[in-house]
């Protein structure tokens, strides 16, 4: 029987990978990053002095590099530009800061979607991003939008930096969530919404094994239509 493909949506720090690479290791599923790919676009773009305004030149880098995920074992996935490991390299603030507007772009989205639908075409994927389940995999048979408030995704966010070594306070963290959140909600392209069929978990008051927990729980469902959910 095929597996199935799962959706998994939500804003910026909403903790949707976290879940999903949990999700993925439960269900022995593919986990895909879709964030990732747009974050080590923009720091390919960022690396080559790229203008970030141009949707042609993006479009055109995005088009001669590659985007590989690697996982070893136990350990983490690791996402490769080309031959450079930049797991790190684009998490870093320049790249945050310039993301969204990266992402906004139509032929950029365009590609993106083609190479994302294309590893989902054989099942057995969790998918997280803006638009998986409205654009990408708008057949998985499971869709999840997670939420969290502002304020907890920029206090995840802080923690995650501190223990980084970065200093951004948290006062500037939760501003740019808000505008982050404004820019991926109201951009003309694939923006940041609910799938009318989706299941939406407010994570701001549950750990993290809480929400994979709740998520299992609707998947098995799903694999068996006739059980419940508690």
């Amino acid at each position: 029987m095929k597996k199935m493909n799962i959706a998994i949506d939500g804003p910026a720090s909403a903790g949707k990978s976290t879940i999903a690479k949990k999700v993925a290791e439960q269900l022995g599923y593919i986990y895909l990053d879709t964030g990732a790919m747009y974050r080590t676009l923009t720091y390919a773009a960022l690396s080559n002095e790229v203008d970030l305004q141009d949707e042609e030149a993006l479009h055109t880098l995005l088009k001669g590099i590659r985007i590989t995920f690697l996982t070893a074992g136990n350990e983490m996935q690791r996402v490769f530009l080309n031959d450079e490991d930049v797991t790190d390299s684009i998490r870093s603030e320049e790249v945050t800061q310039n993301v969204s507007l990266v992402s906004s772009f139509a032929k950029v989205r365009e590609e993106m979607v083609a190479r994302q639908k294309s590893i989902a075409r054989s099942g057995g994927v969790v998918m997280d991003g803006r638009d998986i389940g409205t654009v990408v995999l708008p057949d998985a048979e499971v869709k999840i939008f997670m939420t969290a408030t502002a304020e907890e995704r920029a206090l995840r966010r802080y923690k995650e930096n501190i223990a980084k070594g970065m200093t951004t306070s948290l006062e500037e963290l939760t501003e740019d969530m808000k505008r982050r959140d404004h820019l991926d909600s109201t951009r003309s392209v694939s923006p940041l919404k609910k799938a009318e069929d989706a299941i939406v978990l407010d994570s701001t008051h549950l750990e993290i094994d809480e929400v994979v927990k709740q998520i299992l729980g609707i998947i098995e469902v799903r694999l068996n239509p006739l059980q419940t959910l508690d």
